[in-house]
């Protein structure tokens, strides 16, 4: 599979806010808010968490360089079964153009060595 990828700058955390929690606070050039029937998911900065928030930190961004087309198929699977075969648990994202796998900050440094061994380009 012919993919590039980056690596986006910053921490991540992502967040569990209850029903009536308020996402006015959430910014930047990079975030993502999910709402579903049962909670509000937010993934943005860290350093931009206010305290008492509940959720886990320490997570690096890897951008699937886009736009992808509908069309394309396997592209979340390639990656994460790179990453789980190496023991990586990742999060991720999807948007219109792209998607977006976060892995823990730790962990960053050998999940670009899978994927690089599977032929993605960095």
């Amino acid at each position: 599979m012919n993919l590039r990828m980056s690596i986006l700058e910053d921490t991540y955390g992502v967040c569990r806010l209850q029903m009536e929690e308020q996402t006015d606070w959430v910014q930047g050039e990079f975030f993502s808010i999910t709402k579903t029937h049962d909670e509000i998911s937010v993934v943005c900065k860290e350093i931009i968490i206010p305290e008492g928030i509940k959720y886990e930190g320490a997570w690096r961004i890897m951008k699937v360089e886009g736009p992808l087309d509908f069309s394309l198929i396997g592209i979340l699977a390639f990656i994460s079964e790179a990453l789980a075969n190496r023991g990586i648990s990742i999060f991720a994202l999807s948007t219109y153009d792209t998607d977006y796998i976060l892995v823990k900050e730790g962990q960053l440094e050998e999940a670009i060595h899978a994927l690089e061994e599977k032929g993605v380009h960095f």
